[in-house]
């Protein structure tokens, strides 16, 4: 293992930065719009629930190669040009998105009822209410869960590599077709996978103890 590391390090650190800036994009994007769509989930208005909901149980119902590459190979034929490290993010972003929507729905509804009835007795609209008592109090409660769909995601960034993706599973592929020596490679790839893995896990549980004891 050690010397397919060091003979092919180039590659191997080239394709370790292609995951990390992948996972980094999808994992901000993602959390931003499963947030929004956690929000259409529970929204007051009955079409905008219904669009939420539909998005979540679509998205979570097709496999993630498939968004994929449906970005890598049908969007570039009637919409725009992509490379595979632009597709393969995009699906990662939208796959990640309708699970962390789920659990960001659900630390939002386990919030007793209670403080979002006291925050509008108060004066408060309803997305004050939801913005400044309600989410702040779910965002504690759903750390652990989202730690590990971030973890997931890092680990599905490997879809890049069925995309032309130059993502460290990629390189893997390359270097195992190149010297036949597919053990030493892949397990080399596994463990600079723990490499990017296992401080994320480190820092959710860091993040849980602290927030549970502030």
């Amino acid at each position: 293992m050690f010397k397919i590391m060091f003979s092919n390090w180039d590659a191997l650190l080239s394709g370790l930065g292609y995951t990390l800036l992948a996972s980094v994009i999808a994992l901000i994007a993602s959390l931003i719009i499963g947030t929004a769509f956690a929000l259409m989930e529970i929204s007051l208005h009955k079409w905008v629930r219904v669009i939420g909901k539909a998005y979540v149980e679509f998205i979570r119902n097709i496999p993630l190669l498939v968004i994929a590459m449906a970005f890598y190979v049908i969007v570039p034929q009637f919409i725009m040009q992509m490379d595979g490290f632009t597709a393969g993010t995009i699906g990662l972003t939208i796959y990640t998105s309708a699970f962390i929507a789920e659990t960001v729905r659900a630390g939002i509804q386990s919030v007793p009822n209670g403080q979002m009835e006291g925050a509008r007795s108060n004066g408060l609209s309803y997305m004050q209410a939801m913005t400044h008592v309600v989410f702040p109090q779910a965002i504690k409660l759903v750390i652990p869960p989202l730690g590990n769909q971030f973890i997931n995601l890092v680990k599905n960034s490997s879809v890049l590599a069925f995309v032309a993706g130059f993502d460290l599973m990629y390189q893997g592929k390359l270097i195992a077709n190149a010297t036949f020596n597919t053990f030493d490679t892949y397990l080399a790839v596994g463990v600079l996978y723990l490499v990017i893995t296992m401080p994320m896990s480190y820092a959710m549980r860091y993040l849980e103890k602290r927030w549970h004891t502030a």
